[in-house]
């Protein structure tokens, strides 16, 4: 068997998907995890070559990843790939409490024995760039300093208050850091030697000067690597100019369905425009009560969510299910209230869908929110995700075959806040990229 170019843990699952897209619409055979495998599912998926288990680590504390995190890393070795991502957010969203990306870079570093583990979040692909160690993100058109985005600054978690990505890490480990810079990259690269080297990715060229660094250097030094998927496009051009991968391979339309079902945990304006584009485009829209969905005994908040979808489903609708129109809506403060209940309002969503899906006999669904889709697939009895059709205008959010399960050959997107179109959902139930 010939050994995987790489493998990835996702801290979250609209995350996972983002890498599993970047890595199969460029030729790389890519099959996504939703759980630690058993033997019998892992034979069936034995000519890929790359595996990512999706997580969800992004809204976990570090108490949590040093037991569910470093066990997912020492499945991962197991598989001996080339290279083994610990996929974060291209935001870089994170604090010392949850989601904590310098935590999840020391236990990777321990398990895998890495010296130097290389930092690549820059991806030009989803309009997100580094320079001299600030991350920068478009949002409607413009690029912003990520501590004055429009969204990330205020992001109702992990508001992003620091650019400098290097000092934003610093909150979160004492491993020492240091960065090669986009000058630097495009001249005679010499890393510092550091446990975290971040390498400033700006434009094609320094995303492939990143990726040949990553590949031909630094696997030296260990091979494991944190990152966006920026991590993937950068390595991407030195794979193929060692002949590892092939062209890139055409992706037939998925074609039209009648009717789909969306269920969103999401607070993102951009999310807010895509609900009421549906909305505008004949999808019949189910306001949701969050403070219902997260308590402790949802049972009948699920159930009437339920029959509200089935009845716009069987007037051959589409159906919108959604718990926050835009953040002015956002009820994120009484929710963190009570101890669990952003987790247990993602897997109340996850029995919406999965009740919707099997009674309204769906092809085809979608889950938006980063964090609702962690916890909302988990409902579902999904076991693994392989590439449909990836979305090249609005990378991040392909849309996906299931595996396994009373849902295997659902088609199935899963949306995180920030990305897509204002027409994403009409886009997805069109089949069309």
């Amino acid at each position: 068997m010939t050994r995987p170019l790489i493998s990835y843990y996702g801290d979250d699952f609209t995350g996972s998907t983002d890498v599993m897209e970047a890595l199969a619409a460029n030729g790389v055979e890519t099959v996504l995890f939703l759980k630690v495998p058993d033997a019998d599912l892992l034979s069936r998926f034995s000519g890929a070559r790359a595996f990512g288990l999706a997580g969800t680590s992004r809204s976990e504390t570090p108490a949590w990843m040093d037991v569910h995190l470093r066990a997912a890393f020492a499945w991962l070795k197991t598989l001996d790939a080339e290279l083994c991502h610990y996929k974060v957010c291209s935001t870089f969203d994170s604090a010392p409490h949850v989601g904590n990306i310098g935590r999840a870079i020391e236990i990777g570093r321990a398990v895998f024995g890495a010296a130097t583990v290389p930092l690549v979040v820059g991806a030009p692909q989803i309009r997100r760039y580094t320079a001299f160690g600030a991350l920068f993100a478009a949002y409607q058109g413009r690029t912003y300093r990520i501590d004055r985005h429009p969204v990330m600054s205020r992001h109702p978690v992990t508001p992003m208050d620091e650019a400098d990505l290097l000092l934003h890490l610093a909150r979160q480990t004492r491993l020492s850091s240091a960065l090669l810079d986009v000058v630097a990259l495009l001249g005679t690269p010499e890393p510092e030697e550091a446990d975290i080297l971040l390498l400033d990715v700006l434009d094609p060229a320094t995303q492939a000067a990143a990726g040949e660094l990553v590949w031909n250097a630094l696997r030296r030094k260990g091979r494991f690597v944190c990152g966006s998927s920026g991590v993937e496009y950068a390595l991407i051009p030195a794979w193929r100019r060692e002949g590892l991968i092939g062209d890139r391979p055409v992706f037939p339309d998925a074609g039209p369905v009648d009717r789909i079902a969306v269920v969103s945990g999401s607070v993102s304006p951009t999310t807010e425009r895509q609900i009421r584009h549906a909305l505008a485009d004949g999808f019949e829209g189910v306001a949701l009560d969050p403070l219902a969905l997260s308590g402790e005994d949802a049972g009948q908040a699920v159930a009437a969510a339920v029959e509200a979808g089935l009845k716009a489903l069987a007037a051959g609708r589409s159906v919108v299910l959604y718990t926050a129109l835009g953040p002015s809506a956002d009820r994120g403060g009484e929710i963190d209230s009570s101890a669990g209940a952003r987790h247990r309002l993602g897997r109340a969503l996850g029995r919406i869908q999965s009740a919707l899906v099997a009674r309204g006999g769906l092809a085809r669904a979608v889950v938006a929110g980063g964090d609702t889709s962690s916890h909302a697939l988990g409902e579902m009895g999904i076991s693994a995700l392989t590439l449909k059709m990836p979305l090249p205008q609005t990378p991040g959010s392909p849309l996906c075959i299931a595996h396994g399960g009373p849902a295997g050959g659902l088609q199935i997107a899963l949306k995180g806040g920030q990305v897509g179109g204002d027409d994403y959902f009409s886009m997805i139930r069109a089949g069309k990229a």
